[in-house]
């Protein structure tokens, strides 16, 4: 017994000093990045951030930094951690503290690189797009959460999503009302998460090859009934949104009110998506089941647990919050529909999953980091044309192969996903 314990170590540490290796250059490049590239092509002087909102009854005023100087520091504390994680053992929660400061001196340093212009940038407007931009990230790492944690891989969040966003566009059209849309929409990816349930639990397809089948079904159904009932006829396609909401009394509160209690309903259902998928696989039965049968569906069903049940639930249960984040896509964000309106949200999603762990919260910040770069692909190119928008673009689906390849490192998936099970 001894040996073998021995040997199981010998056979763990090259791979635990590879990572930490890997994750230590990461760390180190980011820094380079802070300041050969933000620090010197920063433009001389502050850069200014603004705290509030034109229309805010409570004026902060701007903040002002040294640019370069400020890109210089936050690389030099980015390569700080590199040589620390190289040099020294991390725990699990000082390993995820790291990146995370790294990945906040990064876009500090973005944020004074990208201040170029006499006007500051509102912080307060780049967060709300963040959270916005976020919202069908989020959704869609709760989806394919749901799912894995029961032992079902999910690749056709991206067919959710499409295929959401067209129902809910279409219906909200047809019948003049958003929470009919809305429904719809969740309905809509919860009929996909249906048939991937039917086809990977109980015909046993390949859950990968299925899930790429399902969105590019999606796609292809989506495209022609855009061709044949929304681009002949708008009044399937109106455009049509729903407002903003303002909470009383929290809307209010300087800097955080109007980021976190002044949007659409998506994102108060969001909120709720997280806190209930959080706390229900964690702290309930229900969630212990469910992870049960993700790590070991033969010891669950000896214990009486239906793992064909759960998988089916979970599945389609996924399916429906994805559908909402599909929703956002239209009746929530731009109104109207689009040909590929998911433009690969469904596969950014997922890396979120992976990249915080199969968690919800881990997805959480992972999606909001990708968010992050979505929205800053829109807004760079308008207060610093160095780099031209199609460039920038590239930018959330850059940060997922940082993060996943990078800055992630080996992680475990729940050990039966993606395994068929037959009961015996």
């Amino acid at each position: 017994m001894e040996r073998v314990t021995t040997l199981a170590a010998a056979v763990r540490a090259p791979l635990t000093t590879e990572r930490r290796h890997v994750a230590a250059v990461t760390f180190i490049v980011i820094g380079l990045i802070n300041i050969g590239v933000f620090g010197a092509l920063a433009h001389a002087g502050d850069a200014g951030f603004e705290l509030s909102l034109a229309s805010a009854s409570v004026k902060i005023p701007v903040v002002r930094v040294p640019a370069a100087p400020a890109c210089y520091a936050l690389g030099a504390v980015a390569i700080g951690l590199g040589v620390l994680r190289a040099t020294v053992s991390f725990s699990q929660l000082a390993k995820r503290l790291a990146i995370a400061g790294v990945l906040l001196c990064f876009l500090l340093a973005l944020l004074c690189w990208a201040d170029a212009s006499a006007i500051p940038l509102n912080v307060i407007i780049i967060s709300q797009g963040t959270l916005t931009e976020s919202i069908p990230l989020i959704l869609g790492a709760l989806a394919g959460c749901l799912c894995e944690r029961s032992g079902v891989i999910n690749i056709a969040i991206e067919g959710q999503l499409l295929f959401g966003s067209f129902t809910a566009a279409i219906v909200a059209s047809a019948f003049g009302g958003l929470w009919v849309g809305l429904v719809a929409g969740s309905l809509a990816g919860g009929l996909v998460g249906l048939l991937l349930a039917v086809f990977a639990i109980s015909f046993l397809m390949d859950q990968i090859i299925l899930g790429v089948v399902l969105n590019v079904l999606a796609l292809g159904m989506t495209d022609y009934f855009y061709d044949r009932l929304m681009s002949t006829n708008p009044s399937y396609n109106t455009g049509i949104t729903f407002g903003s909401i303002k909470i009383p009394g929290l809307s209010q509160i300087p800097i955080i009110g109007p980021i976190f209690f002044d949007s659409t309903i998506f994102l108060y259902i969001t909120y709720v998506a997280i806190i209930v998928i959080q706390v229900a696989l964690f702290h309930s039965r229900w969630g212990l089941r469910v992870r049960a049968v993700g790590e070991h569906p033969t010891a669950a069903d000896t214990v009486g647990i239906s793992v064909l049940w759960i998988r089916y639930r979970n599945v389609i249960l996924g399916g429906l919050v994805a559908g909402i984040g599909g929703a956002y896509l239209t009746i929530g964000s731009v109104g109207s529909f689009i040909p590929d309106i998911s433009s690969g949200f469904g596969y950014i999603a997922l890396a979120a999953l992976i990249f915080g762990r199969w968690t919800p919260l881990g997805a959480l910040a992972a999606a909001l980091l990708f968010g992050f770069c979505e929205e800053m692909a829109l807004v760079l190119p308008t207060v610093n044309p160095v780099l031209p928008a199609p460039i920038m673009n590239m930018a959330p689906y850059v940060a997922t192969i940082i993060a996943v390849a990078g800055l992630v490192g080996r992680v475990r998936p729940p050990k039966a996903d993606g395994q068929p099970y037959v009961k015996a």
